[in-house]
C-alpha cells in the first residue's frame, strides 16, 4: 500500500463526511447557504424544518399547512403506548432524554407508521390513476391488491377510539382552503376521499379518514417523501412525549407499570403444582461407587 502524504490524509478525513445541509467555520454557521443569524427571528420553526429537509424556504401558506399538521399530532393521551412508555420510564429513574428515547422508539410500523404507509398507498394510487381522469377502476384495483397483501385495515382510515377524528375534520377544512388558494393541487386529497368512499361501499359503513390519513394527504400534497412523513410525525409526537415525561417527573411515582397493582392481569398458565420430592430423588444421579 502506497504511503499517503499528510495532505492526502487530511483530505481523506475531510471527505469522510459530506453534507449539503450545514457549513460551519469558527464564528460562522450557514444552513443550506443561509447565515444562521439571518434565519433566527425570520423563520418559523415549520419553515426551518422545511429548509432543513427540502433545502429551500417554503411559502408562508405552505408553512402554515405544515404547521397545522404538526400541531394536530402532538399528543393522544397517556393511553397511547409511546406516551405511556415515556411516563413509565420516568418512574423507573430515567432522565428526560432517556424517557423520550423510549417513547420515540415505540413509534414503529404499527404505532406511528400509519401515516407513512398511507402516503405510500396514495403514491401508488396516483401512479395508477390518470391525473384528472374519471375512471377509478385502477384505484380500486390498487385497493384490492393492497387488501389482499396487507389485510382489511387501510392505514389512515378509521380509529379505535374516535368515531370521527376531530383532528382530521379540522385539517380537512384547511386542506380545502389550501386547495382553493393554490397552495396544493388537491390530487392526493381527491384520491384520499375516493378511498374513504370505496371503504364505505366495501364495508357497508363509514370508515372516515383519521389523523394519519389527513396528515398523509398534507405531507404528500406538499411534496414530502413517505419516509419524511414518518419523521415529521415523530417530530410532532415528540412534543407530547416531552410534555408527559416532564409532567410525570413533577408528579413523582416509582416503578409504575402499565396498570395499577389493584387491577389483576389474566393468567393463562398451568394450575398450581408442586415438585414431587420422591420423584426428584429418584431422578437425581446416584453417588459414585468406589471400586
Amino acid at each position: 500500500m502506497t504511503a499517503r502524504t499528510p495532505q492526502e490524509q487530511l483530505q481523506d478525513a475531510s471527505d469522510w463526511w459530506s453534507t449539503s445541509i450545514v457549513d460551519i467555520h469558527p464564528g460562522e454557521i450557514a444552513i443550506r447557504g443561509y447565515p444562521i443569524q439571518e434565519l433566527i427571528g425570520a423563520l418559523s420553526f415549520p419553515q426551518m424544518i422545511w429548509l432543513m429537509l427540502r433545502g429551500e424556504i417554503p411559502s408562508a401558506h405552505q408553512a402554515e399547512l405544515l404547521q397545522a399538521a404538526l400541531v394536530a399530532a402532538v399528543d393522544h393521551g397517556p393511553h397511547a403506548p409511546s406516551i405511556a412508555i415515556a411516563r413509565m420510564a420516568v418512574t423507573c429513574g430515567l432522565p428526560v432524554n432517556g424517557a423520550m428515547a423510549c417513547g420515540i422508539n415505540a413509534l414503529d410500523d404499527i404505532h406511528g407508521g400509519a401515516g407513512q404507509q398511507c402516503m405510500e398507498l396514495l403514491l401508488q394510487l396516483a401512479a395508477r390513476h390518470r391525473s384528472g381522469g374519471a375512471d377509478w377502476t385502477a384505484v380500486e384495483q390498487v385497493l384490492d391488491d393492497y387488501i389482499g397483501l396487507h389485510g382489511k385495515i387501510i392505514p389512515g382510515y378509521g380509529h379505535r377510539f374516535h368515531p370521527v377524528d376531530p383532528r382530521a375534520t379540522r385539517l380537512a377544512v384547511l386542506v380545502q382552503g389550501a386547495r382553493r388558494d393554490g397552495t396544493i393541487a388537491g390530487r392526493y386529497s381527491d384520491l384520499a376521499l375516493h378511498v374513504e368512499a370505496s371503504l364505505a361501499r366495501r364495508t357497508g359503513r363509514k370508515v372516515p379518514i383519521n389523523i394519519d390519513g389527513i396528515t398523509a394527504v398534507i405531507y404528500t400534497e406538499l411534496g414530502f417523501s413517505a419516509a419524511l412523513g414518518r419523521g415529521l410525525f415523530i417530530l410532532s409526537r415528540s412534543v407530547g412525549i416531552l410534555a408527559h415525561a416532564i409532567e410525570q417527573s413533577q408528579q413523582g411515582g416509582r416503578i409504575k407499570g402499565p396498570m395499577p397493582k389493584t387491577i389483576p392481569y389474566t393468567y393463562t398458565g398451568p394450575k398450581a403444582r408442586h415438585i414431587d420430592a420422591q420423584r426428584t430423588d429418584a431422578r437425581s444421579p446416584s453417588a459414585p461407587t468406589k471400586r
